[in-house]
């Protein structure tokens, strides 16, 4: 077996591990700042959140400028798993319970229509990253993990989504696997290939008349007179309207609250492309996957037919060969004619966890709002919440958003809990598929 090559989460070659940054195709090459200018609105942070912001802010007519720290979607946009979903990783209910009926139904409804503005700026857009959808598969591990596919289905149904419950046969039948008892299949999702679509929303925002700066960092974000400032190494932007949007890679940034979370990382392994003869059966219409499982793993194909197996755990700490073992014994526990199949690229990313795993908007002044916190849930909502943001940096009417601002938002023991994600998805790695 070939092993994979892997490179730091926060170096500048991860092209070399990083499957969708060798198939992205050309980078934007965007300059970096220089000098002081003025904007209607600043955006600090170049992936899903801040390009879907930039290519609605001008395309409602403002001014834009989008700074970002090194390359547009370097972050957690450009190491996703590449599944568009709709909603979060908690039920609608429990969604609604968190934050009240009206507020809740609102989040809801915004993030189930996530897949379908997604999917619709591809269109529009003519964004090549492989997009296909056909759906996701939401597989359950254990019988437990089934009887929980069944209570959300009951309450997605509710809300009128287009969902079914596979059973274990049906669900052989799609993953081409029979370690599943059954799925659930949301046919609003599919799959693209994460960092295409980041720098098409880039490119599209672009053409629009937004103007794009890589490799430059915000220094200091203040709020000067009735305006908002934002300091860069060779410049600054100043602007009536801010929005940070850098999830769980931030830079510090003097004057501004650094969003809080707990960084779980993710990491992801891929294959060489399938023969037709080992492709036959795998995946067959192209479904993105993922578990019910307490360390949650995931796999799909890419677009040239490799498989790519994810789970919770970082490639770059102690665990890091606990992690490589297992995803090569997940990969023949689920396909036994791929063991010991060359193994080409492998990479991990940050999520931004929050604690009651919703996604935050923090007010940080007038039409200044700082949004964080999708806890593994990137591509809709980053979009969705991108959307929305620019709609509301036009008029600073806070009902265009999808969930209230907060003015505060804390998370205590976020490295302790951190410790224990990574501690147990190691432990879990260690012994798993044996």
């Amino acid at each position: 077996m070939t092993s994979a090559v892997v490179v730091g989460e926060d170096s500048d070659t991860q092209d070399v591990g990083n499957l969708w940054w060798r198939t992205a195709g050309a980078p934007l090459a965007a300059e970096p700042l220089e000098g002081n200018v003025r904007a209607d609105a600043v955006i600090v942070g170049g992936g899903f959140t801040g390009c879907s912001a930039a290519l609605h802010l001008a395309e409602a007519g403002m001014a834009v400028r989008l700074l970002e720290a090194r390359s547009i979607g370097f972050g957690g946009s450009g190491r996703n798993v590449g599944l568009v979903n709709a909603g979060l990783w908690l039920p609608p209910e429990k969604v609604e319970e968190a934050l009240g009926e009206a507020v809740g139904r609102r989040l809801n409804a915004a993030l189930a229509a996530g897949p379908e503005l997604v999917f619709s700026l591809i269109g529009r857009l003519g964004i090549d990253c492989e997009a296909t959808r056909s759906g996701t598969l939401h597989c359950a591990h254990s019988q437990g993990g089934l009887d929980d596919l069944n209570d959300r289905l009951r309450q997605l149904r509710a809300q009128g989504a287009p969902v079914e419950l596979l059973d274990a046969q049906e669900t052989a039948a799609r993953t081409g696997t029979p370690a599943f008892h059954g799925a659930l299949l949301d046919r609003r999702a599919g799959t693209i290939q994460p960092l295409a679509y980041c720098r098409g929303l880039a490119r599209a925002a672009r053409d629009a008349g937004a103007v794009l700066h890589e490799h430059t960092p915000a220094l200091d974000i203040a709020r000067d007179g009735e305006a908002w400032r934002v300091t860069t190494p060779d410049g600054s932007v100043t602007a009536g309207a801010l929005l940070v949007a850098v999830n769980a890679y931030g830079r510090p940034a003097t004057g501004m609250p650094a969003p809080a979370y707990v960084p779980v990382h993710y990491f992801q392994i891929a294959t060489r492309p399938l023969t037709d003869n080992l492709r036959r059966g795998v995946l067959p219409e192209r479904q993105g996957c993922w578990d019910t499982a307490p360390v949650m793993s995931s796999f799909r194909l890419d677009a040239a037919g490799r498989l790519l197996v994810g789970a919770v755990g970082s490639l770059e700490g102690p665990g890091a060969r606990w992690h490589r073992a297992w995803a090569e014994r997940k990969l023949a526990a689920l396909f036994p004619d791929l063991a010991g199949i060359d193994l080409e690229h492998a990479w991990c990313g940050r999520i931004a966890m929050t604690g009651d795993h919703l996604p935050k908007i923090l007010r940080l002044g007038e039409r200044g709002v700082s949004v964080f916190g999708y806890s593994g849930r990137g591509i809709s909502p980053g979009t969705t919440f991108g959307k929305a943001v620019a709609a509301y940096l036009v008029d600073g009417n806070e009902r265009a958003l999808p969930c209230d601002p907060v003015d505060a938002h804390r998370e205590r023991l976020a490295g302790v809990k951190q410790a224990y994600y990574e501690f147990g998805a190691s432990l879990t790695h260690a012994v798993g598929e044996r």
